[in-house]
């Protein structure tokens, strides 16, 4: 049997050369339509193929009811070896010279739901959500912004991930409306803070990651171990309330301003389909201690979109074009330092990467990068200016890895912003 990311392959579904989700993709959500409970789904093109029909019709080997449910969560503790046969076996049914599904009207008519006809949904249920900040050119950036060149990055930052929980609660799916944050602000000519309605909402464009494996508590993970625990990658948007974090953060670090909304997208692209984009990241010196070194090529070849729309624009304007491969640490990294103090990593768990920028000015991943603090506004069609989101503003990112003749995409995660009621 052909591997299910061979580039030759093709499915008996047309699938566009641009399209996010040919047969070599084949990523997991949670989806709705024809008056059916959430289930879940794999991506072909502009089709969703129903799982659940298929296990019932006796097609695929998991465990009963695996794909009737509203998250991918039962489906991930069953292991990497049931992910990889159920990926396999998928591809099988797809292949345009597999006549299974191809020459079954009536299973067809059932496994394949156009797009356009469903609702997405988040699609694990959360466990726990953890945010890092593991961009060097990001964290540089913000650094010198604000303590300086001579003191960008904080001593500690060379050695380990750095990060903060956030909240599982607020964990979205792409397409919710995000309320603008209310908090405690202050200015730095005040005295005192007042509380109100952020004025300085911003986005942070990230790759999340899912974890579908569980460690138990006091165990350290190893560089394959904490690979083997991924099950695979969403796009992820971590809104932030810059004026809000900035009189909130010291000494404990983010709290209420990163606590209100992260948006992700509603598909999950595996690990083992992203495996044909793998890279080496940038070289890490000082070398990282023994339990943090890795001898893979833990990085990825994906690049990444981001777009703004005013509400009296038509069409959205690209403000950011980067990619994954210049993460300084790696998202095994991230979960081998999160583990390494014996924390319980549990499946549906959540790994932000921190805001992804790059070493080129059109490469920053945020507006508070892109705008350096407010003093740079960007202008946008129609005469348009933004320093930080107003009410209204629509944001979209995308990514994808470029194969040859293929790309396998997150589709996007998307967002408005709407005022405080």
């Amino acid at each position: 049997m052909p591997h299910p990311n061979d580039p030759k392959l093709r499915s008996f579904i047309d699938v566009s050369p641009t399209s996010d989700f040919p047969i070599q993709n084949l990523p997991y959500g949670v989806f709705s339509a024809r008056g059916l409970a959430p289930r879940i789904g794999v991506a072909i093109g502009d089709d969703i193929l129903d799982l659940w029909e298929l296990e019932q019709d006796g097609r695929l080997n998991v465990e009963p009811g695996t794909f009737a449910v509203p998250s991918l969560n039962a489906f991930m503790l069953q292991g990497a070896k049931v992910w990889s046969q159920t990926r396999a076996r998928i591809s099988e049914l797809l292949r345009a010279d597999h006549p299974e599904l191809r020459d079954n009207d009536e299973l067809r008519k059932l496994a394949l739901v156009p797009m356009r006809e469903a609702r997405l949904h988040l699609p694990i249920a959360v466990s726990g959500y953890t945010d890092f900040y593991s961009s060097k050119e990001h964290a540089t950036n913000v650094g010198v912004m604000f303590r300086g060149k001579d003191n960008a990055l904080q001593p500690n930052w060379l050695h380990m991930p750095i990060g903060y929980n956030g909240r599982a609660s607020t964990v979205v799916v792409s397409g919710t409306k995000v309320k603008r944050p209310r908090g405690q602000l202050k200015s730095p000519n005040a005295d005192s803070p007042g509380f109100g309605p952020c004025r300085r909402l911003d986005f942070e464009l990230e790759i999340g990651v899912v974890i579908g494996q569980p460690s138990a508590m006091g165990q350290m993970l190893d560089e394959a171990q904490a690979e083997a625990m991924i099950f695979g990658f969403v796009m992820l948007n971590d809104w932030s309330a810059r004026d809000i974090q900035q009189w909130e953060y010291v000494p404990l670090g983010p709290f209420q301003a990163k606590a209100f909304a992260t948006s992700i997208s509603p598909w999950v692209v595996t690990r083992e389909a992203l495996e044909p984009f793998r890279l080496h990241g940038p070289e890490q010196t000082p070398a990282p201690l023994p339990y943090l070194k890795q001898a893979l090529p833990n990085n990825y070849d994906l690049e990444l979109d981001v777009a703004l729309r005013t509400g009296e624009m038509g069409t959205a304007q690209n403000i950011c074009r980067t990619n994954f491969k210049y993460m300084y640490w790696s998202s095994v990294q991230q979960l081998v330092h999160h583990a390494s103090s014996g924390c319980a990593m549990n499946v549906g768990d959540l790994l932000g990467s921190g805001t992804i920028s790059g070493p080129e000015k059109h490469q920053r991943g945020s507006l508070l990068e892109i705008s350096w603090n407010g003093a740079e506004p960007i202008e946008l069609p129609g005469g348009a200016k933004r320093t930080f989101l107003e009410d209204g503003d629509q944001l979209v990112m995308r990514g994808w890895c470029q194969g040859d003749g293929y790309r396998v995409g997150f589709g996007e995660v998307e967002g408005t912003i709407v005022p405080t009621e």
